[in-house]
């Protein structure tokens, strides 16, 4: 069933701006899922004057909705960082989202939409694809709402592993690396902790997260993968993490230096970041909502009094 929003801000539909004394249209939720290639972009955020994933895909949705239309994104990324798994979602009046099928009773909204896109976002290059579209269950929120997010970095520390095709998404190491020691160094900082040592800090925001999942092994291309699945993550968070570990495999820092790094507490020289092109975010998990009703709400009630007891 549609999500309604009450309380939304006035929002100019198909007929126009809804004016003083008017009752507000009824809002519905949209997800979008979708990929980029984040090369040429300078992170997700929208900024002036600068080309985003946010500005190129808001002035899509604007071109076809015929206003401004605002997107809450799963996990923001930085410039040059890719996903494979990406959702947002944007909220439409009911006359906007039946609009989507231009009068059609064959043509569904959903995939309306999704096309609609494709073309517009066609004509700014290739670099964003937005696979999916749906109308959300109730009480879902793109950000708030998730369980955890995953992202893979991949590494080459050989010129046998050097592919030209590869190379906008893979790092080109310039030494051996020592895998095993690599791994083990990725699970000592597993758990839930204070992340402090590699995250930038925002101010008033909490450092501490939960790491699920890191792990570093080498796939069948010879390509040293990362894989890494938290709750949620810091600002340069698996930036940090990944050349932390680098530096351990490649023997500047002895066994252990991650894990005496996550107990310091501290952000100094010593805080070094991967480079960005290897990065992509896999997935992003959300409660099932068809199993447990109202999980995704209590999800985002929940995420949102945490932030806030944290943050503020």
């Amino acid at each position: 069933m549609p999500e309604h929003h009450p309380h939304a801000g006035p929002v100019p539909g198909l007929g126009g701006t809804v004016r003083a004394g008017q009752e507000e249209p009824a809002l519905i939720r949209v997800r979008l899922d979708l990929a980029y290639d984040g090369t040429d972009f300078h992170g997700w955020a929208a900024q002036p004057g600068l080309r985003t994933v946010q500005g190129v895909l808001e002035e899509a949705l604007e071109r076809i909705i015929r206003r401004p239309v605002r997107t809450v994104v799963a996990g923001r990324t930085d410039a040059g960082v890719h996903a494979r798994g990406q959702v947002v979602h944007l909220d439409l009046t009911q006359r906007e989202w039946i609009g989507l099928a231009r009068g059609r009773e064959d043509l569904d909204p959903a995939s309306s939409l999704v096309r609609r896109l494709g073309g517009v976002l066609g004509r700014d290059g290739r670099d964003v694809m937005v696979h999916g579209a749906q109308l959300a269950p109730d009480g879902f929120d793109a950000r708030f709402s998730a369980l955890w997010r995953s992202y893979s970095y991949a590494i080459s520390d050989s010129t046998l592993t050097r592919d030209p095709l590869n190379r906008r998404s893979t790092n080109w190491h310039g030494a051996p690396l020592d895998v095993e020691l690599m791994d083990a160094e990725a699970r000592s900082v597993l758990g839930l902790h204070d992340f402090l040592s590699y995250c930038k800090p925002r101010e008033g925001a909490t450092t501490i997260r939960e790491l699920q999942q890191f792990s570093i092994h080498r796939d069948e291309r010879g390509l040293i993968v990362a894989r890494l699945r938290a709750d949620a993550f810091c600002h340069n968070m698996v930036r940090a993490l990944v050349a932390s570990a680098l530096q351990v495999g490649e023997g500047r820092q002895k066994p252990g230096w991650m894990a005496h790094r996550l107990s310091a507490q501290v952000r100094d020289s010593q805080t070094r970041l991967a480079p960005p092109h290897a990065l992509v975010l896999e997935q992003v998990e959300y409660p099932d909502d068809g199993r447990s009703p109202g999980a995704l709400a209590a999800r985002a009630a929940g995420t949102r009094a945490r932030r806030s007891s944290t943050e503020h």
